[in-house]
């Protein structure tokens, strides 16, 4: 007996034909999922229960549990199951297949953005090793005869030092792919610092301009609930010159509207996939040019 397993149902045959079928629902959506179990090599539920207490042979090494494994069985080549003899429309797995690829684009975006912000929190470590490492070299140099004893601190410096430099360059190459239109807003290094502080390109794609202008403010914000004054006006998008470089006066507007432009940037590397960067830069060099000039 065979266990054979198509985008609309799951079949036992023999060499006489079908001996039992389970269909699945006549919906893309419900067809969809059991697509994407199948992609990610998952054992469906139909497939469990049509099998139960029969020996069978199966073509797809996903199904080893349920039955020997033997691709290479002609029986699977001679045997036609055509989803019209049981009334389902090649539309629906269209519309299926589309679900599918959308499924596929999410699930490489999380793991593209879980490796980034995995890459930014190791650049913090290594920055925040490079920094112990000098202030322990200066504080050794005052000393006499220190140069030789030293070596080996020096020595691993400029080994953290290079790797962080070999780190961002890999952030760089990276984010280009993933985020390209928030990589040209912001540069690489605050881009992908954005995506790690939101948790993700995709939730900081869903975020208010005015959460994503304040991330890396946290301690600030929390602050400010607990004792009042003033609540932060910026987090990591101050370290762009868009903002470090304009007047106090002005920086708090400037931060509202660049925060604003990455949220449509982010927008469109997850939704849209189209690359409006000109645009938004274009737009929002105008617009700081109109705030620096209301301040003259």
């Amino acid at each position: 007996m065979y266990l054979i397993t198509k985008w609309f149902g799951t079949f036992i045959c023999d060499k006489e034909g079908i001996k039992n079928n389970i269909l699945f629902p006549k919906d893309e959506k419900e067809i969809a999922k059991r697509l994407i179990k199948i992609d990610k090599n998952e054992v469906l539920k139909e497939e469990i229960k049509i099998s139960k207490g029969l020996k069978l042979i199966v073509s797809e090494k996903r199904l080893q549990k349920i039955g020997k494994y033997d691709y290479k069985n002609p029986f699977f080549k001679s045997i036609d199951i055509k989803p019209e003899d049981f009334n389902f429309s090649e539309d629906i797995l269209q519309k299926a297949t589309l679900i599918l690829t959308k499924d596929r684009i999410d699930d490489k975006l999380s793991s593209d953005d879980l490796q980034i912000i995995q890459m930014v929190n190791a650049l913090d470590d290594l920055i925040k090793t490079s920094n112990l490492l000098l202030e322990r070299m200066d504080s050794w140099s005052v000393l006499t005869e220190h140069i030789e004893k030293m070596q080996p601190i020096k020595n691993t410096f400029t080994v953290v030092n290079d790797e962080i430099k070999s780190l961002e360059r890999q952030i760089e190459k990276d984010m280009e792919d993933l985020a390209p239109n928030i990589t040209k807003m912001t540069g690489p290094l605050i881009g992908a610092r954005l995506i790690s502080l939101a948790g993700g390109i995709n939730r900081l794609a869903t975020m208010p301009a005015s959460t994503i202008q304040i991330l890396g403010a946290e301690k600030a914000l929390f602050r400010f609930k607990k004792e009042g004054g003033k609540p932060p006006k910026y987090g990591v998008i101050f370290q762009h010159s868009y903002i470090n470089r304009s007047s106090k006066e002005t920086r708090g507007k400037i931060a509202r509207i660049f925060a604003s432009k990455i949220a449509i940037a982010a927008k469109a590397d997850v939704f849209t996939k189209r690359d409006i960067s000109k645009e938004l830069l274009k737009t929002l060099d105008n617009r700081i040019k109109e705030i620096k000039n209301l301040k003259k």
